[in-house]
């Protein structure tokens, strides 16, 4: 009887304890949709007010009718979409052969894949651009598609650690059945591996979703711009109407909880088998 009052105070502390950092960090969301809801007299006060006094739902057309939203959220769309497809088509080969397929130089070659994650961006950044300058594609959506569809090390390598945790024995079967690499890859192992693609697409789809620096470099005419950079533009034209300003955040920041919410089954089961395997 003890022990089990033991495991139950230990247990009620641990949730105690994930719940107080959960609330820590839910604050800025909190105060971020509680500014939203503000009307302009209780924006500036000299203490904090959680809850307004009257709740101002026209902050949220207003916000969005002040800059062109739903053009910014059909581009967003348009680049996230095309850079989920082109991530996991390019990253499920690559992390198959490195996981599964013997050949010459594979963890040579790995480690030489891995290495690029130490490279920061912003060293690449200028000859990427006079590259994609040189091909005409500035101003265009190709610079933030096309990359995508070349893999990501960090994807590459997220997949190959989930694939080593397959058992050897099946892809071993297909062997003896006569199937090929690209036939066990498409027809066994990816739907085996339907966490840790959801995980991948995930990571994808926020990663373009909140892309800023990108769109902001390669992107000159307006009628182009994502949500990003939309909202940076609306920074500068309402930066003293921070309840606008929040209100416009929470709705381009929405859809990235929702998805999560969504898909977090999938995406705790991918992390969770992902990291198994060293």
């Amino acid at each position: 009887m003890s022990r089990n009052k033991h495991t139950w105070i230990r247990t009620l502390a641990a949730h105690l304890t994930l719940m107080s950092l959960a609330a820590l960090f839910m604050l800025p969301i909190l105060w971020m949709a509680s500014t939203s809801l503000k009307p302009d007299a209780e924006l500036f006060t000299e203490h904090i007010v959680w809850i307004p006094s009257r709740i101002a739902y026209e902050n949220y057309q207003k916000a969005l009718s002040a800059f062109p939203f739903w053009l910014y959220l059909r581009n967003t769309m348009l680049i996230a979409g095309f850079v989920v497809v082109g991530t996991i088509l390019s990253c499920l080969p690559p992390a198959y052969a490195f996981a599964r397929m013997r050949w010459r130089g594979r963890n040579f070659w790995f480690w030489v894949m891995l290495s690029t994650l130490m490279l920061p961006p912003q060293v690449t950044l200028l000859p990427v651009f006079l590259f994609f300058r040189w091909l005409g594609w500035v101003d265009t959506f190709l610079p933030l598609i096309v990359p995508a569809f070349f893999g990501n090390a960090f994807l590459i390598f997220m997949l190959r650690q989930f694939f080593l945790t397959l058992p050897q024995e099946l892809i071993d079967a297909a062997y003896l059945d006569g199937c090929t690499d690209w036939t066990i890859l498409w027809r066994i192992v990816v739907p085996l591996a339907k966490p840790a693609i959801a995980t991948v697409a995930l990571f994808s789809f926020v990663w373009a979703w909140t892309d800023f620096m990108t769109p902001l470099i390669y992107l000159n005419d307006a009628s182009k711009f994502t949500l990003a950079v939309g909202l940076q533009y609306f920074l500068g034209r309402h930066g003293e109407q921070w309840n606008l300003l929040m209100a416009a955040a929470i709705v381009v920041t929405a859809p990235l909880v929702l998805l999560f919410l969504v898909a977090q089954r999938a995406f705790i089961r991918g992390i969770t088998l992902t990291v198994l395997k060293g």
